[in-house]
């Protein structure tokens, strides 16, 4: 997400370099670049007109603190501002008051609303709370369907609305269901269109009188970039919304959306969908979105990754490897397959500071099928090559690409990134690490 954003401003930043001073000529210079690449991300224009003005205002005539530099002066101004554009602080969902708490998502069809209620189901689940689903879309063939697979899959409580015709019927049913069985928030699933109307805003105005909902979400395409926006604003004027889970992040490389809902709605986004699997729903940090946008990592959210999906003793263990120098091709397979478990391989990269401006992996964009089929060369080498891989010549390069179906050219390019990898891991056990989070990037 915000690849294209990211690469641009990273150019802005580089050519403040060596600049003794902020002056009005290469401030102006710079947020003419700035408010290009904003547009280009497809950010609304009055966000794009009001954030550049504000870090012009702060940044000309600023003096520049001994230890920094005025490239990274901007670089703080801008992400300060960012952060203040999507809106400070995390926003939390309010599910107080009487038990069970609905949860209304609504939004047009298409947009992952079914898919995002199962995310949130599972999340909340994760947090100790008892969930019960419903779908209340009778219009869309197989939703309710649909629905009830992904409840039984999370293992949250489902009320079958199969066979009723009434959504706001659905939901009064839903609502004793859940209260009687104990549950404590009740996720409901509305129906959607293809466009604004007014028989759909008329059906959840009728579904919300019914059970007064303690959150109503509003479900957003990320990729539809500023039509996103546009629908958000007016489900809030005609609905009230209370926030936005904001879908298919992790195919959105422009990432107006997330910069300028904020602003647009005055709604938090509150969640950002980051894959298919329903698991890929992340809490929305404004700081650390900004970090990522600029290209600054984000080890909070890795950290939370890690703790949820990685063996404590094993990360012990390969730490005390690594500050040997002993990182075997059999630890790159089993660090390989814990990633796996973390989500896709380039989100995480992404999070660590400095790993998007590393040459060897900016154009990576490895799927599962590629971490298979590292994973299978792993597994047909002998124990002597995956623990010292200089051994491995031609004529074991062969055997090893017929025993794991794949080719020479694939065991070279493993081999190669793995070769690459003991180097930079050999630079961060030296103190490199330090470096790196000065922004001083030992392995560029």
């Amino acid at each position: 997400m915000f690849e294209n954003l990211t690469e641009k401003l990273d150019s802005v930043f580089k050519s403040l370099k060596g600049k003794g001073v902020l002056d009005e000529e290469n401030v102006g210079a710079a947020m003419k670049d700035i408010r290009i690449a904003l547009l280009e991300a497809d950010v609304n224009f009055k966000v794009v007109k009001e954030f550049v003005e504000e870090v012009r205002r702060q940044a000309v005539g600023r003096e520049i603190l001994e230890s920094i530099t005025p490239g990274q002066q901007i670089v703080k101004i801008v992400h300060d501002q960012l952060v203040s554009l999507m809106g400070q602080e995390s926003s939390h969902l309010k599910l107080s008051g009487d038990f069970p708490a609905p949860v209304m998502l609504v939004g047009l069809q298409g947009c992952g609303k079914t898919t995002s209620a199962a995310k949130l189901g599972r999340h909340l689940l994760k947090q100790g709370r008892r969930v019960a689903m419903v779908s209340a879309d009778v219009y869309r063939p197989a939703a309710i369907e649909q629905l009830n697979i992904l409840a039984e899959r999370i293992k949250a409580g489902v009320y079958d609305s199969r066979g009723q015709n009434d959504p706001v019927t659905i939901c009064r049913n839903a609502l004793e269901y859940a209260k009687s069985n104990g549950f404590d928030t009740l996720i409901i699933d509305t129906a959607g269109r293809l466009h604004i109307d007014e028989t759909l805003m008329e059906e959840l105005a009728r579904i919300k009188t019914a059970i007064k909902p303690s959150e109503i979400l509003f479900v957003a395409d990320a990729m539809t970039g500023q039509d996103a926006v546009n629908v958000a604003e007016t489900f809030d004027a005609q609905l009230g919304i209370d926030g936005v889970v904001l879908t298919k992040m992790d195919g959105d490389a422009r990432g107006g959306a997330a910069l300028s809902l904020k602003k647009v709605t005055a709604k938090p986004i509150k969640f950002i969908g980051t894959g298919e699997k329903l698991d890929a729903l992340e809490v929305f940090h404004p700081e650390r979105m900004a970090s990522r946008i600029l290209g600054m990592g984000d080890i909070l959210t890795l950290v939370e990754k890690a703790q949820m999906n990685i063996d404590e003793k094993a990360a012990r263990d390969l730490e005390k490897k690594i500050r040997k120098n002993g990182f075997t091709l059999d630890d790159l397979r089993n660090q390989l397959l814990q990633l796996k478990k973390m989500g896709p391989l380039q989100d995480i990269l992404g999070m660590i500071p400095g790993m998007g401006k590393i040459k060897a992996l900016k154009n990576a964009s490895p799927d599962e099928g590629e971490l298979a089929k590292t994973v299978a060369i792993i597994n047909s080498m002998t124990r002597k090559e995956r623990e010292n891989s200089q051994i491995i010549n031609g004529q074991r390069r062969k055997r090893i690409a017929r025993g794991s179906g794949t080719t020479v050219q694939d065991v070279n390019r493993l081999l190669k990134n793995y070769a690459e990898m003991r180097k930079m891991m050999k630079k961060l056990s030296r103190g490199g690490m330090k470096s790196m989070m000065r922004g001083n990037f030992p392995f560029k």
